[in-house]
């Protein structure tokens, strides 16, 4: 397989073949970027710009407050209120009635809005191009995507979204197999181990030594299938 500057990262993330290649992609842009925010990037006024008026997501300001540098959070915070202050919430003459759309405009932006989902959105989109490539031209990349355990719901369905538009058609139909079957191959499996916990509950099954085999687990393992996380 021949590898590039574009396409060694995508390949490191699907030489594994644990979980779901898109989630780990996904993953791996995430803690990047969660450290480089909470790391010396706190200092670049450029990007305490764009934080001040984007702020985070409640999945990302956990993951930030899971982090050691409990400061640099509580720097970010407080610019970032300091821009809410003077952008929505400044007392005008006429009370908070003046320019009310514009400025609610400003507090739907920013309850919708995070600067980790927007740097991961975009690494993605970039991730994505060289994976369809890949796909197209590489056939030891076509079997290795097709040797993964899993892909989740929500990114089986942008796979194949996305393919529709980036493959050509004499790859689109393997692709869309190759997808099915993993998502498939998954929902058995998991599917088969949240019954059997179930099963283990049901005053029927009267066994003292009942095996729970791999269903401990399988709530979890479910509720990240259904979402990613």
């Amino acid at each position: 397989m021949r590898e590039s500057i574009l396409t060694i990262p995508v390949n490191e993330i699907f030489e594994p073949k644990e979980g779901c290649p898109v989630c780990r992609m996904r993953d791996m842009l995430e803690q990047r970027t969660v450290e480089y925010i909470m790391g010396a990037a706190m200092m670049e006024p450029d990007v305490r710009i764009e934080t001040n008026r984007q702020g985070f997501c409640k999945v990302h300001f956990e993951q930030m407050r899971a982090c050691k540098n409990r400061l640099s959070l509580a720097l970010m915070l407080q610019t970032h209120l300091q821009q809410l202050q003077k952008d929505v919430f400044t007392k005008a003459r006429t009370g908070f009635l003046e320019s009310k759309t514009a400025k609610q405009k400003k507090v739907s932006a920013v309850n919708n809005d995070c600067f980790v989902c927007g740097k991961i959105e975009w690494g993605m989109s970039r991730l994505m191009v060289t994976f369809f490539e890949l796909y197209q031209k590489e056939k030891e990349f076509r079997e290795l995507f097709a040797a993964q355990e899993q892909l989740c719901l929500p990114h089986y369905d942008m796979l194949v979204s996305h393919g529709a538009e980036a493959l050509d058609k004499k790859w689109l139909g393997q692709f869309v197999n190759d997808c099915g079957e993993l998502t498939k191959k998954y929902l058995d499996v998991l599917e088969a181990d949240v019954s059997h916990y179930c099963k283990m509950y049901d005053y029927r099954n009267t066994s003292k030594n009942a095996d729970w085999g791999n269903s401990k687990d399988s709530i979890e393992r479910a509720i990240k299938f259904l979402t990613t996380r």
